[in-house]
């Protein structure tokens, strides 16, 4: 069966809002300083990411846009949309390779761990050295210097936690898939 890249079914209603609260938590309380400000390494990434690859585009972007708003919210009184947008951008693009993957059906080995991190690695430079930056300036007006620093920093970090704690939960999740034909029927 082909997977449709945008179809938006019940389960994918179910995972998003699933997501989008362990999102939330995760990057309110599991979250490491790096001396940078405010750029944090964000565990949330590798749920995003996860969540993004297991269900689509749409349910990787509302996740992490929902939680970083919601978690922003609640911990300062109102979001910081700049980078709100980027956690969506960057976990829109890594569910990108959602139809290329096969994790539902028990499969994630090498070439897939590669096509998905090249996938979240991409989306992550693309979200927070462009849309971030660029957001910042133009709504904020923050310092060019500050903001492509910050950048930087982010997607490297982003891009760690989303390849290791996203491989391995699909990696994880995909052991507990059968694999197809690998029943038989006994006699």
């Amino acid at each position: 069966m082909q997977k449709k890249m945008f179809e938006f079914k019940t389960k994918t209603i179910v995972a998003t809002g699933l997501g989008a609260a362990l999102f939330t938590l995760l990057f309110m309380y599991v979250k490491v300083p790096t001396g940078i400000p405010e750029t944090e390494i964000q565990t949330a990434y590798g749920i995003g990411a996860f969540f993004g690859a297991l269900f689509g585009p749409i349910a990787g972007g509302l996740i992490a846009f929902i939680g970083h708003a919601l978690s922003d919210s609640v911990q300062y009184g109102s979001a910081w949309w700049s980078w709100v947008i980027a956690s969506g951008v960057a976990c829109f693009g890594t569910g990108l390779v959602y139809p290329r993957l096969k994790v539902d059906e028990g499969i994630f080995g090498g070439k897939d761990i590669l096509m998905f991190n090249i996938y979240q690695v991409v989306s992550n430079a693309i979200a927070w050295i462009i849309v971030a930056p660029v957001l910042d300036i133009v709504i904020y007006a923050e310092p060019v210097n500050l903001v492509f620093t910050q950048g930087i920093t982010a997607t490297l970090l982003n891009a760690i936690s989303a390849g290791v704690i996203g491989s391995l939960l699909l990696f994880a999740y995909s052991k507990t898939r059968a694999k197809k034909g690998s029943l038989t029927k006994e006699g």
